[in-house]
């Protein structure tokens, strides 16, 4: 499997109106990496995923998603959001929304069958035709990874995914995406308070602080760097 640069940040900044969110921002980041993003709240993490998804643009440098790969192709998990128990569609249609919007029930044998892949893959099989707002938040978490999945991105971005999930469930879902990491070789961004978690699950960690982004192998985060940071 290749391990070649999927992502360089150069020299990236975002400034939003008196307020400079962070400044010349350099990073590469390989295919199969996994990545944890730290940081309090309020230092940029969001800002830095907006800039990434293209939400945002940068007001200092670039954001170059690099050809080595061929494709990039990124999905997304948000923090979790409740769902309300009437919401009227299945865990199987909930995934396939990724692929048509909200064209159901009119998916191709194709999309149909890149849904079942992704079911099958997230360990949802059982629970596909419950209707999501009865699932768990921790099944209904699931569903949202299956639905970031659906289209095989090659980069992953958890956005503080399992902030609310119990530990058991926060575990799960990890282990999952680490097993995907293995297998598809897939590059995962995973923005985090939970320093424990990054560092048994991830390889490299950015953390954010005003005024200073530092970054290295996880094996580098000690605990004086992690209070260092939580006390800037």
């Amino acid at each position: 499997m290749t391990n070649a640069p999927i992502l360089k940040l150069d020299h990236l900044g975002v400034t939003f109106p008196n307020n400079p969110v962070f400044s010349d921002l350099n990073l590469t980041i390989r295919q199969g990496e996994v990545w944890s993003i730290i940081g309090k709240n309020g230092v940029g993490k969001t800002t830095l995923m907006r800039t990434l998804l293209h939400q945002l643009r940068p007001t200092q440098g670039k954001v170059t998603y690099l050809p080595s790969v061929n494709d990039v192709r990124i999905g997304y998990v948000p923090q979790f959001r409740n769902i309300d128990a009437d919401y009227p569609l299945t865990i199987r249609d909930f995934i396939g929304l990724n692929l048509t919007g909200w064209k159901l029930p009119w998916l191709s044998a194709k999309e149909r069958a890149k849904v079942q892949r992704i079911i099958e893959q997230t360990g949802l099989t059982e629970l596909a035709n419950r209707p999501i707002g009865q699932a768990s938040g921790g099944e209904k978490q699931k569903a949202y990874l299956a639905q970031a999945l659906v289209e095989a991105p090659n980069l992953l971005i958890l956005d503080e995914s399992t902030a609310s999930l119990d530990p058991v469930t926060k575990t799960e879902l990890l282990d999952l995406v680490t097993e995907l990491n293995q297998r598809l070789n897939l590059t995962v961004l995973f923005v985090t308070h939970d320093i424990p978690m990054a560092q048994k699950y991830t390889h490299q960690y950015l953390m954010m602080t005003p005024g200073k982004v530092e970054q290295g192998p996880i094996s580098q985060l000690t605990d004086d760097k992690v209070w260092e940071g939580e006390n800037v």
